[in-house]
């Protein structure tokens, strides 16, 4: 008996069907079906027509037949595929030496004293994991542990891991996959259509009336955590004064603020280098994932020295991979880029371009409800009706994988999945996004 639908989540509409492989070339089918009977069905491909990538540089990916795609939405690889300042510093420290924390470095220390001056407050501590999903887990563990509480608030989309622990506060990985007893959801600040006026006073409410929940239910408030660009919930980078009337509910209950950077850290969006500090908040944790080496496994929890003090001291922390040596030069090497190429500045100006450009789109096709975004996280949320603001799904799917035929790769988010996802390298150029624009425009036409 089939188990019941329970409805698709927004990363489900750029989902590769297994059921539709014949219908590929037959180079695609084999490895589509190889892939299928090696790797099991938890994986997913992207797009109706799954691509085959060879090798990459700055903002193109090349095919086995050599031909270019427009990247359009892999924020991993911050600072464009294969740059060679992070090459280089990869393979020269592997030649050198590759080992744990557990040994005195200069390198680790050096490159925590660089990142730890980007943050300001009271961040004054780091301690690195593999992944964002790692980071989070250990951000939640320690908050955990300092207020003797477990309860954790997250928007409705949340996405925050892959881990048992982190899964179980990441709603946008579907129905199937359950949360914790102790996790609340407040709606995302869905700038589309909340006013905008009070709109940090109406998520603080929110936020407070879970909390009371939590508490009634002997639970009590050990966190809140969010991507301050609210990423998985559709894209919404605006208004900027959100966080700071949630943190004050957050610290009366005497829970922490988490401020989960994976997504909108790194001069992702343009403002700031941190995507909190276009909020003017100071949080208690900040976690770190996925951009921090260029597709080097390397992240990090940042944190206030009060904080994490007793966890310190009842509890120990090792990662074998956390922090090693290859790890920190690639980590710093990123970090270095994002300065000496000033990616901060080319994330704001080339992302007010891709903005004016779906802006004049949306003068023709009324597909095209809302715009929104900051520096190179960009979302554009389709509808049927402007009047409605009833979500486009199908216009959404149609849209990406219009792109796509064209070369061009971007993704879609939100709960209804109907916001595409723009989300490139930061060296991403004006010419790159007279490219997304122009095969944008021609997809519209062919609708």
């Amino acid at each position: 008996m089939n188990a019941p639908d329970k409805g698709l989540r927004g990363k489900m509409v750029n989902a590769f069907d297994p059921a539709t492989a014949s219908g590929l070339k037959e180079s695609t089918r084999r490895l589509v079906e190889r892939r299928g009977k090696l790797l099991g069905p938890a994986y997913r491909l992207f797009y109706n027509d799954p691509v085959e990538v060879k090798s990459a540089k700055g903002v193109i990916l090349y095919d086995f037949d050599g031909k270019d795609y427009l990247d359009a939405y892999n924020n991993v690889v911050s600072v464009g595929h294969c740059h060679p300042r992070v090459v280089e510093a990869i393979s020269a420290q592997l030649r050198t030496v590759c080992t744990h924390t557990r040994y005195l470095q200069e390198g680790i220390l050096d490159y925590a004293e660089d990142l730890l001056s980007t943050f300001g407050g009271s961040i004054q501590h780091v301690m690195f994991t593999c992944t964002g999903s790692e980071a989070n887990d250990l951000a939640v563990r320690i908050a955990k542990h300092y207020t003797g509480k477990s309860g954790v608030i997250i928007t409705d989309e949340a996405y925050h891991g892959n881990s048992d622990l982190t899964s179980g506060f990441s709603p946008s990985l579907g129905a199937y996959s359950p949360l914790g007893t102790w996790v609340r959801r407040v709606p995302a600040p869905d700038s589309y259509r909340v006013p905008h006026e009070s709109m940090g006073r109406w998520m603080a409410d929110n936020v407070a009336a879970q909390i009371r929940d939590l508490e009634r239910r002997g639970e009590g408030l050990a966190a809140f955590i969010a991507d301050s660009i609210f990423s998985s919930d559709g894209i919404f980078a605006q208004p900027t004064d959100l966080l700071e009337p949630v943190k004050q509910v957050v610290h009366a209950a005497g829970g922490l603020f988490i401020a989960d950077e994976v997504q909108s850290g790194f001069a992702r969006t343009g403002d700031k280098m941190w995507g909190y500090q276009r909020h003017g908040v100071s949080p208690d944790i900040v976690t770190m994932g996925k951009p921090m080496g260029n597709g080097f496994p390397v992240a990090a929890v940042a944190l206030s020295p009060h904080i994490v003090q007793e966890f310190g001291r009842d509890t120990r922390y090792f990662n074998t991979f956390g922090g090693n040596t290859v790890a920190m030069a690639a980590a710093q090497a990123v970090l270095d880029v994002i300065r000496d190429e000033g990616l901060l500045e080319n994330a704001a100006r080339v992302g007010l371009a891709i903005q004016a450009g779906f802006k004049d789109l949306a003068k023709q096709y009324e597909q095209i409800g809302d715009v929104r975004g900051s520096g190179l996280y960009i979302g554009v949320e389709l509808v049927k009706s402007r009047t409605t603001k009833e979500p486009d799904a199908k216009t959404a799917a149609a849209l990406v994988n219009g792109l796509r035929a064209r070369r061009v790769l971007i993704s879609a988010t939100g709960l209804h999945a109907n916001t595409l996802k723009i989300r490139p390298p930061l060296v991403f150029s004006e010419s790159d996004a007279d490219r997304l624009l122009t095969e944008a425009r021609d997809v519209f036409r062919s609708l």
